[in-house]
Order: structure tokens, then sequence, then C-alpha cells
């Protein structure tokens, strides 16, 4: 009895044994998956620092060129807007004197269609 209690222990050591080397498997696989995905979260990361980078050149390189244009159009503009002006205030006087003239100066008339009543 004790050599069949003995191996049933030997068995129950193996079991365990076999237990603790796949538990120990499965923390190295999880361990190997979280490096595997840090090292692709960086390398993912890398990539799109350099991708952004590029981006930035060829975008400065385009928007470099169009900011000359702007800034000819916003000089061509305050330029109309100072003309626009200057020539609000030289002719303000003369077509206010106009059109008060127009609306005080009236000449009452009789519509040449009106017949007087008999």
């Amino acid at each position: 009895m004790t050599s069949q209690s003995q191996g049933i222990q030997q068995l129950l050591q193996a079991e365990k044994r076999a237990k603790d080397k796949l538990e120990e498997a499965k923390k190295r696989k999880g361990k190997r998956l979280k490096q595997a995905k840090e090292e692709a979260t960086a390398e993912i990361d890398h990539y799109r620092l350099q991708r952004e980078k590029e981006f930035r050149n060829k975008e400065t390189n385009v928007m470099g060129s169009q900011g000359n244009f702007s800034a000819k159009i916003e000089e061509q503009t305050t330029e109309a807007i100072r003309n626009l002006t200057s020539s609000y205030h030289k002719n303000m006087e003369s077509m206010m004197k106009k059109l008060l003239s127009t609306i005080f100066d009236i000449s009452p008339e009789i519509h040449p269609n009106f017949r007087p009543a008999v």
C-alpha cells in the first residue's frame, strides 16, 4: 500500500510540476505579447512622427509660396480700402450738397394729365 501511495504522490507531484510549467509558460507568453505590443507601439509612433515631419516639410514648401500670395493680396486689399476711404472723404461734401439741393429745391407743377373737375 505504501508503494501505491508513493506512486500516487509521485503522480500528484508530476501533475503539480506540469501545472507549474504550464503557468510559467503562460506568464512568459504574456510577457512576450506585452513586449511585442510595446515594441509595435513604439515603432508606430516613430513612423507617425517621421511621416508628420515629412508632411510639415512639404506643407512648408507649398504654403511658403502661397504665403507670399496671401501677403500680396492683403496688401492690395489694404490699398483698395485706403483709396475708397480717401475718395469717400473727398467727395462726401459735394454729394451731400447735391442730394440736399435735389431734395429741397422743389418746383411744384401740375401734371400734364391732370384735368380739373368741372
